[in-house]
C-alpha cells in the first residue's frame, strides 16, 4: 500500500553547485551522496520530514539522467511514493493497466527496492515506487 510521498527528485547538471545551493541558500540539512549503480546516478538527499528532496546527477556522464538533462536540462524528474509492499502494489497497478519501466523492482538509494511507472500511464509524470530497506529485509 502507498504510505506517503518519499521524495521529489530534481535532475541537476552540476551536482556540487546544486548541493551548495540547497545547503547555503535554502538552509537544508545535507544527508550525503550515494551512487546508485543500477540507475547510473549519483544522488544527494535533503530530508524535509516527512519527505525529502533528492538531487539526481548522471554517474560518469551516462544513463537515463544524462539523456534527460541533454533533452530537457535540469528540473523536476519524478515523484516517488513510499510503499510497504512494492510487489503487491506493482501487481495491483498492472491489473489496472499501468505500464512500468522494467519488469521488476531494482536496488535504489538507501537499500530500497524501486520501480518506475511509465509517464504514459500517469499523464506525463514519471512516478517511482520505493519500498524502504527496513520493510523488505
Amino acid at each position: 500500500m502507498i504510505t506517503g510521498l518519499d521524495h521529489i527528485a530534481i535532475a541537476v547538471p552540476d551536482l556540487e553547485k546544486a548541493i551548495a545551493r540547497f545547503m547555503s541558500d535554502f538552509g537544508l540539512t545535507f544527508e550525503g551522496t550515494e551512487e546508485v549503480l543500477a540507475a547510473k546516478t549519483t544522488t544527494a538527499f535533503f530530508p524535509l520530514p516527512p519527505t525529502s528532496i533528492e538531487l539526481v546527477h548522471p554517474l560518469d556522464g551516462d544513463g537515463p539522467i544524462a539523456s534527460y538533462l541533454e533533452k530537457r536540462g535540469g528540473g523536476i524528474h519524478h515523484l516517488c511514493f513510499r510503499t510497504d509492499d512494492i510487489d503487491s502494489d506493482v501487481a495491483r497497478l498492472k491489473t489496472k493497466g499501468y505500464q512500468f519501466i522494467g519488469d521488476e523492482p531494482t536496488p535504489g538509494a538507501h537499500g530500497a527496492r524501486v520501480i518506475f511507472i511509465h509517464p504514459k500511464s500517469c499523464d506525463g509524470v514519471l512516478i517511482e515506487l520505493s519500498q524502504p530497506a527496513s520493510t523488505h529485509e
